[in-house]
C-alpha cells in the first residue's frame, strides 16, 4: 500500500525525531525474513530500548538530514530495516547481532555512531559496548581501587608488627 504525501511527512517527522535523540543506528538487509520472525524481532527491540522501522530509503534519507546520521544517506540502497538505539548505544548492535545468529537472512549493512558511518563488520564492536550499568560499575571499580590500595598501604606496618610479634612468641615457645 502506497503512502500519500501526508503519511510520508508523518513518517519523516517520526524518524527525524527518533534520529535526533538516538545514540546509534544499524541498518540491516531483511529480505527473506518471515512476518513472524520480524514480529519477534520487533518484540525484542521494544524490550531492549531499540526503535525498529522498515521504511523507504528516500524517507529515511530525508529524516536523517541534519542529524548525526546524515553520513549514511549515500549508503541507503535496497530493502533495509533501521534500528536506532534510544537508551544504550550498543543496544541496536546487540539486537541485530543476536537475531542474525539464529536467522542468516538478516545481514547488517552499515553502522553509524557519533556522526560517522562504519561498515557492517562494526556491528560486533557496537554490540560489545557495555550497557550503562556495566559502564558505571567499571567506573566505580576504577574509582575504588586507589582507596583500597591506600588502606592496604596504611595497614601494612601494623600487620608487619603483628607478624613479627607472633614470630618472636613462636620462637620463645619453641
Amino acid at each position: 500500500m502506497a503512502l500519500n504525501l501526508a503519511q510520508k511527512k508523518e513518517v519523516v517527522a517520526e524518524l527525524a525525531n527518533v534520529a535526533a535523540k538516538a545514540h546509534s543506528l544499524v541498518a540491516a538487509e531483511y529480505a527473506g525474513i518471515t512476518v513472524e520472525q520480524l514480529t519477534e524481532l520487533r518484540k525484542k527491540a521494544r524490550q531492549g530500548g531499540v526503535y525498529l522501522k522498515v521504511a523507504k530509503n528516500t524517507l529515511v534519507s530525508r529524516a536523517v538530514e541534519g542529524t548525526d546520521y546524515a553520513c549514511v544517506q549515500d549508503a541507503l540502497t535496497g530493502p533495509l530495516l533501521y534500528a536506532f538505539s534510544k537508551e544504550d548505544p550498543g543496544a541496536a548492535g546487540r539486537l541485530i547481532k543476536d537475531f542474525a545468529k539464529s536467522n542468516d537472512k538478516l545481514k547488517a549493512r552499515l553502522v553509524a555512531i557519533g556522526g560517522k558511518a562504519y561498515p557492517a563488520t562494526h556491528v560486533d564492536v557496537l554490540a560489545s559496548l557495555p550497557t550503562r550499568d556495566q559502564a558505571l560499575s567499571m567506573l566505580l571499580s576504577v574509582m575504588v581501587q586507589p582507596a583500597t590500595m591506600l588502606v592496604r598501604l596504611l595497614s601494612e606496618p601494623a600487620s608487619q608488627l603483628a607478624r613479627a610479634t607472633n614470630a618472636v612468641a613462636q620462637k620463645k615457645v619453641a
